[in-house]
């Protein structure tokens, strides 16, 4: 047998006196559990809380199996980094990222909430106990789901605004670290199919994405889950029950590693086999049920113990989509994945130079959180246009995330931002969609800091500072702030420069049809934009030769 499957009840058999004399020598099922059990012994009460779809997983196991070994790509580094992106994936630049769940009920502090509740010192941990607990230790985030309802959702909707946005590809968590499925899972009793809002959403929301002619991905984030809710094993909360393990999973103590790029190397934190052959019986499901086109996973995969599956994965999702004559991308982060085998992702990121492989920067529309909370902050629709202009002239695309109410509703502050944006698309999209990038990423004084966090340190841009892409026989230089006289000088488009093989024929402003006046000298392209021209947030001139 070439994988070990998920054949637990053996297991349990053996492991069951320790397990259950543990387990009961407290008659207080809230009772804290680190340092009183073992971490073998939490994870096999997970074990054997899920252990009723054993034969689902094991049959999804042996899918994958097989698929993974039947295609172009095995599960081996060196045939994954063999890996292509999809054309349309690199001439996309445009795709929405959406973070929906029960965490959005309380709409407080972050979408960490479901965690961050069970630790006294956090703000997450007071609202749940004033608004949400009633004074009851037992309640706990299971009590959140059924307020999670879902009433207003309505698929076409959004997926209408989607396409008004100028977005080309749509990303909705499928599972975040809570362990709540968004999907009809056949591995979980927790899903919003079977509790909460009782519908497919994330289905509904496939479907109608596709409706609208965009490509569909999805998300998981539940590697992480392996220890989301650690803090309710240190204080007595409903975590420590063995009768909810299904929806906290094993909550292992997180070994966090540190700040150092190459951390995740060194975390630590309880994982086991088990768990990992699960996560990947959960993604095969996905890709099985949804045959998602994008599968963007969080930085935990990196973990060392899940870098099994995690080759695993990447070869049948790969394989799969070569057999459905369909495409596949894989976004991650950091070090999780070999860089040539998939599509680097920079969360709240970008690059100060242009990458060869192409890349994505996933940020959010809202500041405080990822998912909806009420009186967050948000960025201007200004703001995201530089952020994607900047982004696709150095080789790569802007997922941008926004949280929907637990209702479903989208918050008009995210509309009218996806509206404006949209806007700006359907007159500047020419030099952004299918482009590439030029001989230079721009010019200008304000300085973009590379790399993850850093996406909102870069200040506010001047007309001095241009972007170029390129498609065909022309080249576009983007405007990232509009001169109060009308003209500007483009350096790097001199004869003497960059732009000195490319003797300038004609020189358009996209979306008008007046004339543009231009110069073009060793220094630099002067141009004169026409009297009265629209340059709301930055504008585009196409550049042709003679």
């Amino acid at each position: 047998m070439r994988k070990l499957l998920f054949a637990l009840p053996a297991v349990l058999l053996l492991a069951s006196p320790a397990l259950f004399a543990q387990t009961s020598s407290s008659s207080d099922p809230l009772a804290p559990t680190q340092d009183v059990k073992t971490a073998e012994q939490i994870d096999r009460e997970w074990q054997q809380s899920v252990s009723k779809y054993d034969a689902e997983r094991n049959r999804l196991l042996a899918e994958a199996d097989r698929v993974s070994h039947n295609g172009p790509y095995r599960p081996d580094w060196a045939t994954l980094i063999k890996y292509e992106q999809p054309q349309w994936y690199k001439d996309a630049k445009f795709g929405i990222f959406i973070h929906w769940g029960v965490y959005s009920v309380a709409a407080a502090e972050n979408e960490w909430y479901p965690r961050n509740m069970y630790n006294p010192k956090d703000g997450a941990y007071k609202n749940f106990q004033a608004h949400f607990a009633n004074g009851d230790p037992a309640k706990g985030y299971k009590d959140l789901i059924p307020q999670f309802k879902a009433e207003h959702f309505n698929a076409t909707e959004w997926a209408k605004l989607f396409k008004e946005a100028g977005a080309q590809y749509v990303v909705p968590v499928a599972e975040h670290h809570d362990g709540f499925s968004m999907y009809d899972s056949g591995l979980s009793d927790w899903t919003v199919v079977k509790m909460g809002p009782n519908r497919d959403t994330l289905g509904e929301l496939a479907a109608a994405v596709r409706a609208q002619g965009l490509h569909f991905g999805l998300s998981s984030h539940r590697a992480e889950h392996n220890f989301f809710y650690s803090f309710g094993r240190v204080n007595r909360s409903d975590v420590n029950d063995p009768k909810y393990a299904s929806l906290y999973g094993p909550a292992h103590q997180w070994l966090e590693p540190g700040s150092d790029e190459h951390g995740m190397m060194n975390d630590w934190t309880y994982v086991s086999e088990a768990w990992t052959r699960d996560w990947l019986a959960r993604d095969t499901e996905l890709v099985e049920k949804y045959k998602p086109e994008i599968v963007y996973f969080d930085w935990w995969i990196g973990q060392p113990n899940f870098r099994r599956a995690v080759t695993e994965f990447a070869a049948f999702y790969y394989n799969y989509a070569a057999a459905h004559n369909s495409t596949a991308v894989i976004d991650f982060k950091d070090y999780s994945l070999n860089w040539k085998a998939a599509t680097r992702d920079f969360e709240r990121g970008q690059q100060d130079k242009i990458i060869a492989d192409h890349w994505q920067t996933d940020t959010s529309i809202s500041n405080a959180s990822w998912g909806y909370i009420e009186h967050d902050t948000f960025k201007s629709p200004e703001f995201l246009v530089h952020q994607l202009v900047d982004i696709v002239s150095k080789n790569g695309n802007l997922l941008l995330n926004f949280g929907p109410r637990s209702d479903g509703t989208i918050p008009d502050e995210v509309q009218n931002t996806l509206r404006e944006m949209g806007a700006w698309l359907k007159v500047n999209g020419e030099a952004i969609y299918g482009t590439t990038t030029w001989k230079t990423f721009g010019e200008g004084p304000t300085k973009v800091v590379g790399g993850a966090f850093h996406d909102t340190d870069t200040k506010p841009y001047t007309p001095e500072d241009f972007r170029f892409t390129a498609k065909g026989n022309a080249v576009y230089a983007i405007g990232m702030a509009c001169p109060a006289d009308g003209k500007g000088t483009i350096h790097a488009l001199g004869t003497s420069h960059e732009g000195g093989a490319l003797a300038l024929g004609n020189v358009e402003l996209l979306g008008s049809t007046e004339k543009v006046s231009f110069n073009q000298t060793a220094d630099g392209l002067e141009v004169t934009l026409p009297a009265g021209a629209q340059c709301k947030y930055a504008y585009a001139l196409k550049l042709t030769a003679k």
